[in-house]
């Protein structure tokens, strides 16, 4: 660089610094009033402005009238969708407080709805146990509603009022006299704020709301869809027997025999907190444990699972040795082998609940990790000296559930030590790139050699790498880790990509950015991918939280005539070319990878500039979670089900 450019550069410096300095005063710092942030900055509120958080804003005027139901004095909650995706909900309880704040003065309902931390979550005597902790729940909702209408049923009379983008619009006034108390809201999710879509999904809500009435025993909610006035969806959900009732609806829904009935259900009530666990187990070899606190799903888990977990694995200890099931010489059974093949749900409802987030993630109360913990080991050690033939079958499955375990860590030793004896400890089959750096690479597992060595061929080698793959692999949702461990389809993948598998993952050591799974456009080819996604589901999880896991499109057409083609990837495409092209064209019906050459694999699904992929997220776990074992598992029934429920979703293609 000459001096001249050094000046220059300087120079820009100069006026870059005098332009911010002169810009940032005063008057640059910005003030939000009212509901204005939550405008401004919606997701912070309700995690995000998609489909996501558009039903967020349902639960969360929802769960108001749940936590009615939690203090006694709400037995039912109805939620409509009506035509134009307005939603309204109604309950019996005790209605939110119309008189007047005397410190606004305004209506205590008007302070609710337009006042973020405005309720009666906050010490004093109107809930004592609640989950919409942090006063925002309803303001929120105003704030991102196009309008919103409240009516109150409170003594003798109904009072309305009206919103539109969280302001009033109207007088809080008296609309008609009756002899029932509750609130009714009214809302329209604003369109300028739900850009991608303000369409409810009612299988979403369906499935929220069920999960609702399990953790709250005897509550009934009902579930109206009728924006069809030819097809109006009706569903109401009500258990009397609570997450006991919950726990078999898991079970039953994945098609899983239970090792015995009923579920193993254990309660403690302390003063104002309370800690409810139900139990059952399984012939599966995978874990389902949903924790709750005040009704909230914490996803993240906290401190009621942890003490459920630490308790659970010592009462199998503790029990296996008072009774000679584990002898001296015997390792104690670790938390994996103790909870494979079990179904839980831990409820806990508490005062002063603190959460990690708005969106109530995960539970940092501490003093109630002794309450689940001591629930458990008092109650379950009882149980299990009480029901011996239970106590049996249920320590048989974690007592092979250890021996597979240990099975698994002697493979993974000799694994180790064999990479460590060899030169190249890579996958024979892995053609590898030449860039190390794993923040601009990507791995293709190839399915058949033949379309391995295609992509070989086409690759851009700097970055890069090929797998091929042959054959059909393990279903690792019939087995255990052991047998995983000793595949052969499978552990090149594991090696290639250098993580570990199960325990031993470590997500720092991954070599590759993208893992890309590159299989026929066909029923074989959607089989191999399901199965590589059940693997990385069940034994690499994190590569999907944190979305390195994609799968590629090829073509299923190309469309010829002269000198021009085009690739298509449905059959309308396939349509739209040969009619741009003017009839009269060649069709090449690409029925495998294999029937690519290097160039046009490159061209259509490798090149960066102009492929197209797929990235695999997971929103849901839980729903990920009983979808796997439906479609991956032994029951037949299940799986036949969700094929006719969801074939309508299946693109008709010429496979």
């Amino acid at each position: 660089m000459d001096t001249e450019e050094k000046l220059d550069i300087n120079e820009e410096l100069e006026t870059m610094d005098t332009v911010v300095t002169e810009k940032y005063d005063a008057s640059q710092i910005q003030v939000l009033e009212g509901l204005e942030a939550v405008r401004k900055r919606p997701g912070m509120y309700i995690g995000s402005t998609g489909p996501r958080g558009l039903h967020h804003l349902v639960y969360e005027i929802v769960d108001n009238s749940i936590d009615e139901a939690l203090a006694g004095f709400c037995s039912h909650v109805e939620v409509e969708i009506l035509p134009g995706n307005v939603v309204c909900v109604r309950d019996n309880g005790r209605g939110i407080p119309v008189g007047l704040n005397e410190k606004l003065g305004l209506p205590s309902v008007t302070v609710v709805l337009t006042m973020l931390h405005a309720g009666g979550k906050f010490g004093g005597s109107g809930y004592k146990v609640s989950g919409g902790l942090h006063g925002v729940g309803s303001s929120v909702v105003n704030a991102l509603s196009e309008w919103l209408e409240v009516e109150v049923s409170q003594d003798g009379h109904i009072h309305h009022q009206r919103f539109e983008r969280g302001v009033a619009v109207s007088e809080l006034v008296i609309i008609g006299d009756t002899t029932e108390s509750g609130t009714l809201i009214r809302f329209m999710a604003d369109s300028a704020i739900f850009t991608e879509t303000t369409e409810y999904e009612f299988e979403t809500l369906q499935r929220h709301f069920r999960e609702s009435a399990f953790l709250n025993a005897g509550l009934s909610i009902t579930l109206t869809d009728s924006r069809n006035s030819e097809e109006i969806l009706e569903e109401v959900f009500c258990y009397a027997g609570g997450i006991s009732s919950f726990v078999e609806y898991l079970n039953q829904s994945r098609g899983l025999t239970p090792l015995h009935t009923p579920p193993i259900h254990l309660c403690t009530v302390s003063g104002e907190r309370c800690a409810e666990i139900a139990m059952m187990y399984n012939d599966s070899y995978n874990e389902i444990l949903l924790s709750y606190a005040n009704n909230v799903h914490t996803a993240d888990g906290g401190t009621h699972e942890t003490g459920f977990k630490n308790a659970l694995t010592r009462v199998f200890n503790d029990y296996g040795r008072k009774y000679a099931i584990l002898k001296d010489a015997d390792k104690n059974l670790s938390g994996d082998d103790v909870r494979e093949g079990m179904t839980a749900v831990v409820s806990v409802k508490l005062t002063d609940a603190q959460f990690e987030g708005q969106t109530k993630g995960k539970l940092g109360n501490t003093d109630i990790a002794q309450l689940v913990s001591s629930t458990l080991y008092d109650k379950l050690m009882t149980y299990f000296e009480e029901n011996p033939s239970i106590a049996k079958a249920i320590f048989s499955k974690a007592l092979d559930a250890s021996r597979a375990r240990e099975a698994a860590r002697k493979a993974r030793d000799l694994a180790r030590r064999k990479s460590a004896l060899e030169s190249n400890s890579l996958p024979g089959k892995l053609a590898d790139c030449s860039e190390k750096d794993p923040a601009v690479t990507e791995i293709y597992i190839v399915e058949g050699d033949s379309a391995g060595g295609s992509a070989k061929a086409g690759r851009d080698r700097r970055y890069q790498a090929i797998l091929p793959l042959w054959g059909k692999m393990l279903n690792v949702e019939k087995a255990r880790l052991d047998r995983v461990i000793s595949n052969e389809k499978l552990m090149p993948v594991v090696t290639a990509l250098g993580t570990g598998i199960d325990d031993d993952f470590d997500l720092s050591k991954l070599r590759y950015d993208k893992i890309v799974i590159m299989a026929d456009a066909d029923v074989d080819g959607a089989h191999i991918r399901t199965l590589l996604l059940t693997f990385f589901f069940r034994y690499m999880r994190p590569l999907i939280d944190f979305k390195h896991i994609y799968i590629a499109q090829p073509p299923l057409f190309k469309v010829s005539k002269g000198k021009k083609h085009f690739y298509a990837f449905t059959n309308e495409e396939r349509d739209t070319y040969m009619e741009e092209l003017g009839g009269n064209c060649e069709i090449q019906r690409y029925k495998g990878l294999g029937e690519m050459d290097a160039h046009q694999l490159w061209e259509t699904t490798m090149d960066p500039e102009f492929r197209t992929m797929l990235r695999v997220t997971l929103e849901d776990a839980v729903r990920a979670d009983e979808t796997f074992t439906i479609l991956m598992g032994d029951k037949v029934e299940p799986r036949r089900e969700f094929i006719e429920k969801n074939a309508k979703y299946v693109q008709n293609l010429d496979v």
